[in-house]
């Protein structure tokens, strides 16, 4: 009459208890007992049949009956059996699962010691879970792709993950971990440091100067360093292309020459090696002309003086003051940023020198053309002249006087008479 058996499926690690209840809703007080997968009776209402001291009552009463079962094993994995004694009987089962963590978890690696640009094989297998494990690969913070492989072995499963790693120097004490995700259990892992070796990596310091241009006269002081695994053990300096200067100092991995000069223009390279193999930097010098002194500008005054009914233009150009030498700049550095006085001082003369040369290159342009045109002038006047007859003079050459030049003259006075005019 409305009475209902209630259960849940439990789900217990290898090892631990699992708690088996039986409910019963509107009970009426009808009897409750509990049976394993081979249909034996646990418990009876309060007493157990069952010669099985890892099965103990927990609670019972007129609606509930709970037993617990310690350190469970595979073998008690299977249905348990609820049953309730009414008219008809009822009976509700409840499934036990049983996880097995793995057993072991190791990481097999290729080489111990590994050179830089090969390819290693890492595997790392999880033995004898249930259900199979999920493997998972990390380098340091980076999760990496593995190949899985699963036995079956009776209930149980081993797992193997394979790793391909192409190592490099920087991979050289970095951690490569193998992390389990299995229900059973967390943050299962193990982990095996890489150990990387390679080519010692060179570099070229300068020591002196500690900045601007190698001149000559002045020192130059060189230092390598060199890092690798196994450390560096062979060190030397050599010059590209030719040899190396004689005044030149090699003391380990420090390169001196106190007195630089042209000849010493070049390539020097420091050069280290290992059992890996070998490495080199190199370091080009250009020895610039040590520095010069000039003197400074000069200063032009120019004084005009009016005296009447006379004027006359006096110029006079002071001697520069020579307060010393100055220097010239090392860099274009020094250069941008010397004395700003001087330059403004010398700024307005400069303006001052500009214009006059402008204004006299345009007089010395108008001056030129102008005698060019008169030059063409002169030879054109030069080319045409002489004596020259107009029609009129004609026949008149041998006249006596002006007048019979005239009358003479063709076209005169005697040819005009034969002219005559008709009117139609």
């Amino acid at each position: 009459h409305g009475q209902n058996l209630v259960t849940e499926d439990v789900t217990v690690v290898e090892g631990d208890v699992a708690t088996i209840s039986c409910r019963v809703k509107n009970s009426d007080d009808s009897v409750i007992q509990l049976l394993n997968p081979n249909r034996q009776t646990i418990y009876f209402r309060d007493f157990r049949p069952l010669k099985d001291s890892r099965f103990q009552l927990v609670n019972f009463s007129n609606s509930e009956l709970r037993v617990s079962l310690t350190n469970v094993s595979i073998s008690d994995e299977g249905r348990y059996f609820c049953q309730l004694y009414t008219d008809p009987p009822q009976e509700i089962y409840t499934t036990i699962t049983v996880l097995v963590p793995p057993r072991n978890l190791v990481i097999d690696i290729e080489k111990e010691t590994a050179v830089e640009g090969e390819e290693i094989e890492l595997n790392c297998t999880a033995m004898a879970s249930r259900p199979a494990t999920t493997i998972r690969w990390f380098k340091g913070n980076k999760e990496l792709k593995g190949k899985s492989e699963v036995e079956r072995w009776s209930d149980m499963y081993t797992v193997t993950s394979q790793l391909l790693l192409k190592v490099g120097r920087e991979d050289d004490g970095v951690p490569v971990i193998c992390l389990v995700d299995h229900p059973a259990v967390k943050d299962l892992q193990t982990q095996r440091y890489l150990e990387v070796m390679y080519k010692p990596q060179v570099r070229v310091s300068q020591n002196y100067p500690l900045q601007g241009l190698t001149r000559e006269g002045e020192p130059l002081e060189l230092t390598c360093t060199a890092f690798g695994k196994p450390q560096p053990t062979d060190m030397r300096w050599l010059r590209v292309d030719d040899e190396m200067p004689q005044h030149v100092v090699v003391s380990g991995s420090n390169l001196l020459i106190s007195n630089l000069n042209k000849t010493d223009n070049g390539t020097y390279r420091c050069e280290a090696s290992n059992a890996v193999g070998k490495s080199h930097a190199d370091y080009m010098l250009f020895v610039y002309d040590p520095p010069t002194t000039i003197p400074p500008p000069t200063t032009t005054t120019t004084t005009t003086t009016t005296i009447p009914t006379t004027i006359t233009d006096t110029t006079a150009t002071t001697e520069p003051a020579v307060h010393g030498f100055t220097q010239l700049p090392n860099s274009a550095e020094e250069l941008d940023y010397g004395d700003l006085s001087d330059s403004r001082a010398g700024e307005d003369g400069a303006i001052r020198s500009v214009d006059h040369a402008v204004v006299g290159g345009v007089v010395a342009v108008v001056v030129f053309a102008m005698l060019c045109l008169l030059i063409i002038l002169g030879r054109y006047f030069a080319r045409h002249k002489g004596t020259y007859f107009t029609h009129e003079a004609k026949g008149a050459d041998d006249a006596a006087d002006a007048d019979t030049a005239i009358i003479n003259a063709e076209g005169g006075q005697n040819n005009s008479e034969e002219k005559k005019e008709y009117f139609i």
